[in-house]
């Protein structure tokens, strides 16, 4: 398939020499492979797609709706739990319909700018996640390690300034890489071995030497991901601590049962986001990204609800109570 393409002259430095590119050209748009080794499935992996992607935005969309109508809800904990829910609802629909798109397309095209608005905003989405899964370890930290301040250091207030600077962090932490990035020349190829828009297949189809950009990549990457992993380990740490000094059986399983959820998720989104980008290039295989891919863009927000909220007595309790709500007006 041609590229889609316009002339321009380029130079570049690669080790000492410079190229001229004046004969090169500018990719105006890519070819995203997707799953199209596969044809013969191509129509199951949509219809089971599409059904994840509904399943997830319905889970998520509930989770809002019922803590925003049950007041008893309004507490730190389910706050940033609807800032968690509004995020894996952009997580997934920045990836999973433009690749349902694909799996029923032939040309399966993706222009320059929405590629790296794609790009952008999956990584803001991510980096936000980081940090706002952090807050929460710090959010369980103060319920269980100081539990007769919490109410105090845990106020409104604090709530909404710690929450925004997850989501304000988060959309600052892509700029630099994902400006570097789309600057370079793409002149080797412009078929994106993906299923999005991934920083990783999109420099290996640059001309130019992408040592630098990979260096700030790993970087930035590791220290968003490492950081926020080992803050929230510290928590849980100390919140382990605690909960095994507690005199009672019943006392103990009660404080971990208020945390134990989260540790489950934070286990799943660090495990496979650091094995995918802070790793060694040698460990890079494409089709096995694609794969940890959908663990973290398609299956991590769709069982999150699950075993985050779905299962709390507290969720179950307030949607129980609205659904009865909806049955008496109707």
């Amino acid at each position: 398939m041609a590229h889609s393409e316009t002339s321009t002259t380029l130079y570049f430095f690669n080790n000492t020499d410079i190229v001229n590119t004046a004969n090169l050209t500018r990719v105006k748009e890519f070819i995203i492979l997707g799953f199209s080794n596969v044809k013969e499935v191509q129509l199951t992996l949509f219809a089971i797609f599409l059904v994840m992607y509904i399943l997830t935005f319905a889970q998520h969309a509930v989770i809002i709706v019922v803590i925003h109508l049950d007041h008893h809800l309004h507490t730190p904990m389910y706050f940033y739990l609807i800032n968690l829910s509004f995020l894996e609802i952009g997580y997934i629909t920045v990836t999973v319909p433009n690749m349902l798109s694909n799996l029923l397309s032939s040309t399966k095209t993706i222009s320059f700018n929405a590629c790296f608005s794609q790009l952008y905003i999956f990584f803001f989405l991510g980096s936000t996640e980081c940090f706002l899964l952090t807050t929460m370890a710090y959010d369980r930290y103060l319920a269980i390690c100081n539990p007769l301040h919490y109410n105090g250091i845990m106020n409104r207030q604090t709530c909404i300034k710690l929450a925004g600077g997850c989501w304000l962090t988060g959309f600052f932490s892509p700029l630099i890489p994902t400006t570097f990035t789309s600057r370079l020349p793409f002149c080797r190829s412009n078929v994106i071995n993906h299923f999005f828009c991934d920083s990783n297949p999109l420099l290996k189809l640059s001309c130019q030497n992408i040592n630098t950009i990979e260096v700030i990549n790993f970087i930035l990457g590791s220290l968003i991901l490492l950081t926020s992993f080992l803050l929230t380990m510290t928590s849980y740490i100390k919140i382990i601590s605690t909960i095994l000094k507690i005199p009672t059986a019943d006392g103990r399983k009660k404080a971990f049962s208020t945390c134990a959820s989260h540790l489950i998720i934070v286990s799943i989104f660090y495990g496979t986001t650091i094995f995918t980008y802070v790793r060694p290039k040698t460990l890079n295989s494409f089709n096995f990204n694609k794969t940890e891919s959908l663990i973290y863009c398609v299956i991590t927000p769709m069982i999150n609800p699950m075993i985050y909220s779905l299962r709390n007595n507290d969720i179950k309790q307030a949607l129980k109570k609205n659904v009865r709500l909806i049955k008496i007006n109707f």
